[in-house]
């Protein structure tokens, strides 16, 4: 009896040690996951180092990997002579009427991300892009860092802003850019499965700020020179410099030899 009392408490030792050392493997796995899945969603910012003599630019060799394997666009064909403008547009500052006059006046489709805040305060300037053949794209609804949000934020940022728009003017939008060119992995995955293309840039400038705009000799010859086979171009709306020159800037670039295409006719 001794002995098999013995034995019966050697058995159960064994059995706690066993269910220790499986749920310290398993913990340790739990972290390992965590960590991979933290250095995978870790929040990069879109940047650009340009190149001279209308050469493509350095858009970051891994940035755009991450990017493209998730369905998203940044360069467009190297050896084609498109462009592909695009403009941001979180709020209303008085300028995109003039601004889709001179896209009208010189034959030019663009793409417009828009916010929440856009279509409910100028839905008249919205339907008018509708109207006369442009993009209207998704800059989601606070125009939020996408990488700080949930699988759920993320859902209601895209999609409120795709219902609102559908429900107003019957249309489906399907381009996407991150606010403040912020994104992670995990964030474009969850975008491509809501249906979403993720559109960064090849060229942009300091033409947000309204109260320190760019001078208009400047911004132009920083526009021309940068000009580049398959540019995806941002400019933002709500630029009184960009307004200003953008007749101009149009002309030259067509008089270089280059052609303007919508998002629709993106070619890789």
């Amino acid at each position: 009896m001794k002995e098999e009392k013995n034995l019966d408490k050697i058995v159960i030792f064994i059995l706690i040690i066993s269910i220790f050392t499986i749920s310290v493997v398993k913990s340790n796995n739990q972290n390992k996951t965590i960590n991979v899945s933290a250095a995978l969603d870790k929040k990069l910012e879109w940047g650009i180092k340009r190149n001279k003599n209308h050469e493509q630019p350095d858009v970051g060799k891994e940035n755009r990997r991450i990017l493209e394997e998730n369905g998203g666009i940044c360069l467009g064909n190297s050896e084609k002579k498109n462009i592909y403008l695009t403009f941001d547009e979180g709020y209303e500052a008085g300028y995109t009427s003039k601004i889709l006059d001179i896209l009208k006046e010189n034959n030019v489709k663009a793409t417009f991300f828009i916010t929440a805040h856009y279509l409910n305060t100028a839905e008249d300037l919205v339907k008018k892009m509708l109207d006369e053949g442009h993009i209207v794209g998704n800059h989601t609804v606070n125009h939020k860092s996408m990488p700080s949000l949930t699988e759920e934020e993320i859902k209601k940022e895209v999609i409120n802003l795709h219902q609102g728009l559908y429900e107003k003017f019957d249309y489906e939008m399907k381009y996407l850019r991150p606010p403040k060119g912020e994104f992670s992995k995990y964030s474009l995955e969850e975008t491509n499965k809501l249906g979403y293309k993720t559109v960064m840039w090849s060229f942009a400038y300091e033409d947000w700020n309204e109260d320190n705009q760019p001078n208009e000799e400047n911004a132009k010859k920083k526009i021309l020179e940068n000009v580049h086979n398959g540019e995806i171009m941002l400019l933002h709306g709500n630029s009184k410099t960009n307004t200003n020159i953008l007749d101009e800037v149009i002309k030259e670039i067509k008089n270089m030899g280059y052609k303007f295409k919508s998002l629709d006719e993106f070619e890789n």
